[in-house]
């Protein structure tokens, strides 16, 4: 759903089109608890007095969330006002002003068919935060529903008498909300619809899209066979489906791609289309959420489309790392041994530690594009999950100032992680006595082991590891993917960007 932003309090259905006033709209207004009715210069005295009567007559207290509609107004042009309560104002969080909008969606989607909500009331931190989740709250996935959700809003004015100096930030907030549903949309696919292939298609459709900012490049596996990936394949081995490596190569500064300062930031994402766990096979129960473990990938394919969208002017090279991993009887077994592109052995002690295998090799393959930063990010290990639940993505650098800039970036847009240890204490669970490492480092420490893999094969750039294996989805009966991390992301290219354009005219 776009949203439109004006500086006059008006039921306007296109503000683009310049359509004329809607009586039918609803005009939705933010109250602190506190203050209750806090007085709106365009709207009418008696409007305003008319709406303290009704939040006198129903006790109406303004806790977070909570709605009170108010009918049959005089002297105004909506139908309706929907007052929605914020909780304290002064004390809201990122995560409140998420749970506010998600609140007034709800209650809007089958009331009307246009609202005007003002944000006037919102602290300037937390608009950000709030205009994302209301996009977010809009998004549904039916594609492979007979009965299709019904909704009847369809359009959404955002009011605010900064309309001119929001504007952009704005913007930008659809292009990650727009990236956000891309990768929502990929990861919800079922694993007999999403293969290595179908991801290879996304890319190249989106290349499409945005010729003037995109290339796409696909290497199938006779490709990377002649590369030495044999850790990636080892993993397509046992599945029909060709594994499939996808570079797209994002030039917001095309003049400068192979200069210091043009220097690409390179996101690596996992995306295993669907994982059995291979020979060393999961239980039965949950597996079907096996499908969201490309959700790493997709997260780069909605950040590439997220960033053609905005524009950013910062050089970007996405890579999807897309294989299926069955069982089969050509499936890798636990203890055979691969040398990896990077002519490193590995013992692969246990199939099921997949992810870190087709990685390995990409994070190889990338060092061609000469990057200034590298960021995996994959739905890698059930330790994270364990260790940080569904709230926190685990971050893992050695790097403290690369570190530092994902963790401001998480917060800036709530979209958080937290930075777990990547220390040589302990690579020595990773030694094997016939080959250069395994590929598990025993029952402790799981997502440590599987980063301190990793960075075995990032010796020659800055390099952090998103463990997103614990955001990437939700489960049960809001099973679907979250997007997670396209926004954090996206804030961390937009903070780049900025710091880059602040350096050029310094």
């Amino acid at each position: 759903m776009k949203l439109n932003l004006q500086n006059k309090l008006l039921p306007t259905s296109d503000t683009t089109t310049g359509s004329t006033a809607n009586s039918n709209a609803t005009l939705v207004l933010i109250l602190d608890q506190e203050t209750l009715v806090q007085s709106h210069d365009q709207l009418p005295s008696d409007v305003q007095q008319q709406l303290s009567t009704q939040i006198e007559r129903a006790q109406f207290k303004a806790k977070l969330g909570e709605t009170l509609p108010v009918y049959q107004l005089n002297n105004t042009d909506f139908s309706q006002v929907l007052l929605v309560g914020a909780g304290a104002l002064e004390k809201m969080t990122a995560g409140q002003a998420q749970t506010l909008a998600t609140s007034i969606y709800k209650a809007l989607a089958n009331r009307t068919a246009q609202a005007v909500i003002s944000l006037d009331a919102l602290a300037d931190q937390t608009i950000e935060p709030f205009v994302l989740a209301l996009s977010n709250a809009a998004y549904r996935f039916d594609t492979y529903k007979s009965k299709k959700s019904e909704t009847i809003l369809d359009s959404i004015v955002l009011h605010s008498t900064r309309a001119n100096e929001l504007q952009s930030r704005i913007d930008y907030l659809q292009a990650v909300a727009k990236g956000q549903s891309l990768a929502k949309d990929v990861g919800n696919q079922p694993a007999n619809v999403c293969h290595p292939e179908y991801m290879a298609e996304q890319a190249l459709q989106l290349a499409q899209q945005y010729p003037d900012l995109l290339n796409v490049s696909v290497l199938d596996e006779a490709a990377m066979q002649e590369l030495g990936m044999n850790a990636l394949l080892a993993v397509s081995k046992g599945s029909e489906r060709e594994a499939r490596l996808v570079i797209l190569e994002y030039k917001g500064k095309p003049d400068d791609f192979q200069s210091d300062s043009g220097k690409p930031v390179v996101l690596v994402g996992k995306g295993i289309t669907f994982d059995t766990g291979g020979i060393s096979i999961k239980p039965a129960a949950g597996m079907d959420e096996m499908k969201f473990d490309m959700c790493g990938a997709a997260s780069v394919l909605g950040t590439l489309q997220a960033l053609c969208e905005a524009r950013l002017p910062i050089n970007v090279v996405g890579t999807l790392v897309c294989a299926e991993n069955m069982p089969s009887g050509r499936a890798t077994r636990p203890g055979d041994i691969v040398t990896t592109m990077s002519g490193q052995t590995v013992e692969i002690l246990n199939t099921d530690a997949e992810g870190r295998l087709v990685l390995c090799d990409a994070l190889t393959y990338i060092k061609r594009f000469n990057p200034d930063t590298v960021i995996d990010i994959a739905t890698l290990t059930g330790a994270c999950v364990v260790a940080l639940g569904k709230v926190l993505a685990g971050l893992f650098s050695p790097d403290n100032e690369l570190a530092t800039e994902l963790l401001e970036a998480g917060q800036q847009s709530h979209d958080r992680v937290w930075r777990m240890p990547v220390i040589d204490d302990y690579q020595e669970l990773l030694d094997s006595p016939i080959a250069d490492m395994g590929n598990i480092g025993g029952p402790y420490g799981g997502a440590i082991t599987a980063a301190c893999f990793l960075q075995r094969f990032t010796k020659e750039y800055r390099w952090a590891h998103l463990d997103i294996a614990g955001v990437a989805w939700l489960s049960g009966s809001n099973k679907g993917a979250t997007g997670r991390p396209v926004p954090l992301l996206m804030q961390f290219l937009r903070t780049r960007s900025q710091a880059s354009q602040s350096q050029n005219v310094q």
